[in-house]
């Protein structure tokens, strides 16, 4: 079963479009063209080999009616009057069908127009013929824009399917989408050449011998692009699951050191005063009667002045019971000390 498909390049399609536009009613006329088939065969191990055909309509021109239904009845018969007429310079044989324009309308065929392209097919002697519909709707109230939608039809078993429609120069063509057919002509010195020198540029199948090729390299290139993509994003993930390692290291760490910080001020002995007490008490008590050797205070000639508050505890101090030493010869020192404080006060007085 072959898969149907037409092209029309942008040029005959837009004026089509223009001839629908400055009508003012309903357009139809013929289709003229080539139809091609290709068949391509794929061998594989898998399966026994598979043949595809592709039965392409090429849409060069269109020849339009010079009224509304002038090309059949009523009741669907074909004027072959008019139909000779109309392919005066043409030949029968580039007639691939036919196309109809119609305004605020839906995308189908309608019951006469299906009963016209039947008839066109047995006057034609043609079994492969398109029709051609073209519709068109206003987007605006000022009918200043307008819409035009296009699709192709064909009878396969007594029954229309809808084919797809290609405009060559209208897109942008993909990388890996190459030109598989040759550009239409009718011309014989065109067939003669191509039928010529064809097998030095063309493989079996039908394509230009470089694409295979440049076909077999892009997918090469591919599938190392991809790798390539594949290993960046591996190194890609184990570099952020290396960072996220260090993160929990560094965070484990400063807390770690904190709380060792805190350990050891926890720890940490009391201050030591800065002035030892009970070695105080001995010196104030050996030379509490001497208060220039107790004092912190210098004259400008760098001799020691007793302060007040040495003199005060000093005389507290006196007013104190010495408290007695066991030891006889100890007692004897300190009452020689303070038998010679007292005349140390007593010259100071």
């Amino acid at each position: 079963m072959s898969e149907p498909s037409v092209r029309i390049s942008g040029t005959v399609l837009a004026s089509l479009m223009f001839q629908h536009v400055n009508s003012d009613s309903d357009v139809e006329g013929l289709v003229l063209g080539e139809s091609i088939f290709h068949e391509q065969v794929t061998i594989s191990d898998a399966q026994s080999d598979h043949i595809h055909i592709e039965e392409i309509y090429n849409i060069q021109k269109h020849v339009g009616c010079l009224k509304l239904n002038i090309l059949y009845s009523s009741s669907g018969e074909v004027n072959l009057d008019v139909l000779q007429e109309m392919l005066a310079d043409n030949k029968q044989d580039s007639v691939i069908g036919w196309y109809r324009q119609r305004r605020h309308s839906e995308q189908h065929m309608t019951f006469r127009e299906k009963l016209v392209h039947d008839k066109l097919k047995s006057a034609l002697k043609n079994p492969h013929m398109i029709f051609l519909l073209l519709t068109s709707s206003r987007v605006t109230p000022t009918d200043s824009t307008h819409r035009m939608e296009y699709s192709a039809f064909t009878s396969r078993t007594r029954r229309f399917v809808n084919i797809p429609v290609l405009v060559t120069n209208l897109g942008l063509l993909e990388q890996q989408g190459y030109w598989k057919v040759s550009a239409p002509c009718s011309a014989s010195g065109y067939s003669l050449t191509m039928n010529k020198h064809g097998s030095r540029f063309f493989s079996p199948s039908g394509m230009l011998k470089e694409v295979d090729e440049m076909n077999k390299m892009n997918d090469s290139l591919q599938v190392e692009l991809q790798k390539a993509c594949r290993e960046v994003e591996e190194s890609e993930r184990a570099v952020e699951a290396l960072q996220m390692e260090v993160s929990a290291l560094r965070k484990s760490l400063r807390e770690k050191q904190q709380s060792s910080a805190g350990n050891v001020a926890g720890t940490s002995s009391p201050v030591e005063p800065r002035s030892n007490q009970l070695l105080l008490k001995a010196v104030r008590a050996l030379l509490g009667s001497c208060p220039r050797l107790l004092t912190q205070t210098l004259s400008l000639q760098a001799h020691p002045v007793p302060s007040r508050d040495t003199m005060a505890a000093d005389s507290d101090r006196e007013q104190e019971q010495p408290v007695p030493l066991q030891d006889g010869c100890g007692t004897k020192q300190i009452g020689a000390l303070q038998a010679r404080g007292r005349k140390r006060k007593r010259n100071n007085c």
